[in-house]
């Protein structure tokens, strides 16, 4: 639950939207349960809508809506975020292993999609529709619902469709009856990164991943957040600006700045490029943005070269301040664990970055800590409704997190890294730096799918083309 103080401001925010003073009928001084009348679109009557301001331990404030008729009984209910778009989308991934799997918190915006992989590998995609606060198991009966609701009518007009839809059905009925269900995977991915699948403190490996990715300018066109249709996005600007490839000279640490699209404010800013050579590893390319209007600020790198054979795993012993102070290059692709402070940081969370030890803990901290402690409002930590135990935990965590970054405590560190683009300085380069141990590893089947490998072709691929162009 949220204060008072914060329902009066959303009570104002929304009388400011009426046509009148006095729409808002009721309000109940216990919850902060606000009524209000509006049009039922089923009866074209006036029915009741009940807001409710929530704050979501983890995740951050949204609204609740539940309408009734009492003229014809329809009734609704959705959720909406309470907040604004956020600067990048999201996509949520969890292994459903176990009952308490599928009692985690899942929250839907009417702009997300929902997936659901079967155990035998069935994929179930749910499109944008009303946003949804339930769970993981509610979301699966959902599903089975709209699916099994229909089915006598398909066997009648659709009996291809209806066939395909049997073993899947069952499978959902398994989850359902915790008949050999598990495991399952389970998704939701959301443009405007308002929507979340609970996390717990437990989570380890591939179990739980969290990805943000940038949207493209027809994706805010669709949210209706473009400034102008016209406008030129950054990959269009590159490719007009960019010249004949065989004239172009980058200079090592030469600044270039192109014009991009805000992807905050969706107004003109600047992404500076520049081209570092790092000693013993490869060049990359370090990319800024700083926009004027809204203050939105972004860094990302990236490396260049072929896909090696390959990934690479490299593990740093970190003793003192000197440790702290290496350059750590993690790219987009690497994961990050240490077993000493309990971190496993998955492919793609941070993106890519180039720092040191100590900035890239710190980096972690802090973003940990605005998703789960709510650092912008110290008085309500986590929220009101956050269990005392899950909060104990993370604080422990965060301890020993702060210790490691203030140099009071000896933790190795390892970044796992499929496309062997990831770096930490050696100190004693050429001789043997005795902190730092690197190894080759084989790829495994997941990664290789999740780059995009397994369905890559670099040869062969023109008579395919050709065979395709003579059938058609």
């Amino acid at each position: 639950m949220v204060s008072k103080a914060d329902n009066d401001a959303l009570e104002a925010q929304f009388e400011s939207q009426f046509q009148k003073p006095g729409d808002l009928v009721e309000r109940d001084e216990d919850t902060g349960a606000m009524a209000i009348e509006s049009l039922c679109m089923n009866c074209h009557e006036q029915g009741m809508t009940r807001l409710l301001l929530l704050r979501v331990p983890y995740f951050r404030d949204v609204i609740l809506e539940s309408f009734e008729c009492e003229h014809c009984h329809f009734k609704n209910n959705t959720i909406k975020s309470a907040g604004q778009i956020q600067e990048r989308g999201t996509v949520y991934t969890l292994r459903v292993e176990n009952e308490q799997d599928l009692q985690r918190q899942v929250i839907r915006s009417d702009v997300s999609s929902f997936k659901l992989t079967t155990k035998l590998g069935n994929e179930i995609e749910v499109p944008k529709g009303t946003g949804q606060l339930t769970n993981v198991e509610g979301m699966v009966q959902l599903i089975h619902e709209n699916l099994a609701g229909e089915q006598d009518l398909r066997k009648e007009q659709a009996p291809e469709l209806h066939d395909a839809l049997v073993p899947i059905i069952a499978s959902l009925e398994k989850i359902m009856t915790r008949e050999d269900a598990f495991p399952f995977t389970v998704s939701v991915d959301d443009l405007t990164g308002n929507s979340w699948i609970a996390p717990n403190s437990t989570d380890r490996g591939n179990k739980y991943k969290r990805h943000e990715y940038p949207r493209t300018r027809e994706q805010n066109e669709e949210l209706g957040i473009s400034a102008d249709a016209n406008a030129v996005s950054q990959e269009d600007t590159a490719q007009f600006d960019s010249g004949n490839p065989e004239d172009l000279d980058i200079v090592d640490g030469q600044v270039y700045s192109i014009p991009a699209e805000c992807p905050g404010c969706t107004k003109e800013a600047e992404v500076n490029i520049k081209k570092v050579n790092i000693p013993y590893f490869k060049e990359v390319l370090l990319f800024g943005t700083n926009c004027g209007h809204c203050g939105y600020k972004s860094s990302a790198i990236k490396t260049g070269g072929e896909v090696p054979e390959k990934g690479k795993r490299i593990t740093l012993q970190v003793d003192n301040q000197v440790d702290l102070s290496r350059d750590i290059l993690k790219s987009d692709t690497a994961g990050l664990y240490s077993p000493e402070l309990d971190l496993d940081v998955q492919p793609g969370t941070l993106g890519g970055r180039f720092t040191t030890v100590e900035g890239l803990l710190v980096e972690i901290r802090d973003q940990l800590k605005g998703a789960i402690f709510d650092v912008d409002d110290s008085t309500r930590s986590g929220g009101d409704s956050m269990v005392s135990s899950d909060k104990d935990k993370w604080q422990r965590f965060f301890s020993r997190l702060d210790q490691a970054i203030n140099g009071e405590l000896k933790f190795a560190i390892t970044l796992q890294d499929p496309m062997a683009s990831s770096y930490v300085q050696d100190l004693c380069s050429p001789a043997i730096d005795h902190q730092i141990t690197t190894e080759e590893y084989t790829r495994s089947a997941e990664e290789e799918d999740d780059l995009g490998l397994t369905d890559m072709k670099t040869e062969g691929y023109e008579q395919d083309e050709a065979d395709a162009a003579e059938k058609e």
